[in-house]
């Protein structure tokens, strides 16, 4: 006979979560994030009560930050771990699926658990329920299904037998790793059932790492060894993976330069001679010249999106081969590559051990030389005193300021084009940058969780005032919470990169910066009065030595710290780039409109 318990189904999905682990002895889910509601406060709320210990829940602001922070966790974790989200019905909900999206073009883990309608309908329409007049299955909550690597609508208490050890692989599996989605029924949370004691035994969740075709890895190691001007490009995968060490001997066996696309940048120490930089759009002019010159490229772990490829155009070498070493089957066959369907670290291995010692000819040092002299001034502190910083000069603060343990961390707007140039990543994980969606808001949010994931190192927050008036909420989570971390607020009044490009298409500058949008009254926003208002410490500086001092003093704060400084809206870093597709008017009245369209269709040219 079955030993059963007596449990709600909310409380059985708790007490199931408190005990998957990972291979390092702890809990795979970290915690819950809550914002609590009709829909789960009666329910999952009662079962999180009293699971504190095994389950921690932590309260959010707003439903979308909540979530970007459980996923900065799972980030900065490498996957190993993850977090829970949960919310009411209806704009709880929906708050959450920019979130999910987030989550699902990054590859990365996180639970979502919204609070769904009755299962058995006799209030329908509940409060904030929409009612599709053609399907009576609909609730806000479909919502999440094309940004959710696993959905399934709770209805019944037993569904959770087969749903949450679905999930659970989902969130654990390295090629089909994203978020996975129980939208759970209210009145099913509450409803009592017999369950299998056996259901609650501790499982251990281990990392697959899939070894490669033999097929697939002797047509790689065969076109390796031909390569005259071969070039790496590592991705998020090298670090999920655990392959920078990997990575490295790699490099250095078989003399194959690297380059780094913004979720692979850390991976490999910017000093050494074989990392030629970032790559695509945001990167260096080393990194793209080998690129422009290589034959075959080795492209591990990244699902080569179009910043890294400069919209496929920085690759001009007839008939380049592109050899695409991914754990996602989907990734590893894209845009015609040699699929290598493997784990990154026991593909790199499984290579360097077939090409036997084979070395490349050596890649052109000065490539990086130059770069690095094209762009070390940038970062100066300004001889003049008086005049508006740069973001460039920003950044350079921001690194002279910062500690060996620094984890400096942005998303939207300037800073991710300007420190995936700029910035100099002395150690793995210390460069954590959300770019697959690039998602204004996740900054602050993010911070959280990668001080959660890391507490030992020092993080360091880059945000504009745009980003920054998006969402700031999880600032006053951070000050109850008392994590602290260092928040740079650049102020340049409004979308100054979307200017940029903007202006770069031949438009004229309108509805960007605060002065050119449509306003009766002058923005006067004091950012460093609003973060002292939820508890942060915080300061105005007027000058790059001001705002140094500042980040190194921040390093020492016990909570939040922000640091503000206004920055000049126009310039960014000429050097290096790429061209990028973004479309272009056929037809405008503007002379400047029309010289954007003609490049904009010599570019089109450039496309492999």
């Amino acid at each position: 006979m079955t030993n059963t318990i007596r449990l709600t189904a909310a409380q059985a999905m708790v007490r199931w979560l408190s005990v998957q682990m990972t291979e390092e002895g702890v809990p795979f889910m970290a915690g819950c994030w809550a914002i609590f509601g009709h829909g789960n406060v009666a329910g999952l709320g009662e079962a999180l009560y009293h699971a504190q210990d095994s389950l921690p829940t932590y309260r959010g602001h707003n439903e979308q930050t909540m979530a970007h922070t459980a996923i900065a966790y799972a980030k900065q974790s490498g996957r190993k771990r993850a977090m829970m989200a949960t919310s009411s019905i209806g704009p709880g909900a929906t708050n959450m699926v920019t979130a999910a999206a987030l989550a699902y073009v990054n590859r990365l883990p996180v639970l979502f658990v919204p609070g769904d309608v009755f299962a058995h309908r006799g209030p329908d329409p509940v409060l904030q329920q929409p009612e599709n007049f053609a399907d009576g299955t609909v609730s806000a909550n479909d919502c999440f299904r094309p940004v959710s690597r696993y959905f399934d609508r709770i209805t019944r208490p037993e569904q959770l037998l087969t749903a949450l050890p679905r999930a659970m692989r989902v969130m654990t599996d390295p090629a089909e790793c994203g978020p996975a989605t129980l939208s759970f029924c209210q009145d099913v949370q509450a409803e009592g059932y017999d369950w299998p004691t056996s259901f609650f035994e501790p499982r251990v969740w281990h990392r697959r790492r899939v070894r490669p075709d033999e097929g697939e890895l002797a047509r790689a190691v065969e076109t390796l060894r031909g390569a005259k001007n071969p070039v790496m490009v590592a991705g998020g995968g090298v670090h999920y993976s655990d392959a920078s060490a990997e990575l490295l001997r790699f490099a250095e066996a078989h003399q194959i330069p690297v380059v780094e696309t913004q979720a692979g940048k850390s991976a490999l120490s910017w000093d050494h001679s074989l990392n030629f930089g970032p790559i695509g759009v945001t990167g260096s002019s080393s990194a793209n010249a080998l690129c422009n010159a290589a034959d075959v490229v080795l492209a591990v772990g990244t699902r080569l999106q179009d910043f890294t490829t400069g919209s496929w155009s920085i690759f001009k070498t007839d008939n380049y081969q592109l050899i695409s070493l991914n754990t996602a089957a989907y990734d590893a066959a894209k845009h015609g590559a040699m699929p290598l369907n493997c784990d990154a670290r026991v593909g790199l291995t499984e290579i360097s051990a077939a090409l036997q010692g084979h070395q490349a000819p050596a890649p052109d040092a000065s490539l990086k030389t130059d770069w690095f002299a094209a762009v070390d001034p940038l970062t100066d502190a300004p001889e003049d005193g008086n005049a508006l910083p740069t973001d460039m000069q920003v950044v350079g603060a921001v690194q002279r300021a910062a500690g060996p343990e620094t984890v400096v961390m942005g998303a939207a707007g300037t800073m991710p084009g300007e420190l995936h140039k700029l910035w100099k990543a002395q150690n793995l994980g210390g460069y954590h940058m959300e770019y697959g969606f690039s998602c204004m808001g996740y900054e602050i949010a993010g911070a959280i969780g990668i001080k959660m994931a890391q507490p030992e190192r020092d993080v360091i927050c880059m945000v504009g005032d745009g980003s920054y008036m998006m969402a700031n909420s999880e600032l006053a989570t951070a000050v109850m919470m008392g994590i602290p971390f260092t928040v740079v607020i650049t102020d340049n009044r409004g979308f100054g990169c979307i200017n940029r490009l903007q202006r770069g298409t031949g438009g004229a500058e309108f509805n960007n910066l605060l002065d050119t949008a449509h306003h009766v009254n002058p923005s006067n926003i004091d950012f460093a009065a609003h973060a002292a208002s939820m508890g942060a410490a915080s300061m105005h500086v007027s000058s790059i030595s001001e705002l140094e001092d500042a980040v190194a003093r921040g390093r020492e704060a016990a909570g939040p710290f922000v640091v503000v400084i206004d920055t000049d809206p126009y310039p960014s870093t000429e050097a290096g780039g790429s061209w990028w597709e973004v479309a272009v008017p056929e037809v405008s009245e503007r002379a400047e409109v029309r010289a954007a369209r003609e490049k904009y269709v010599s570019g089109l040219k450039e496309r492999t």
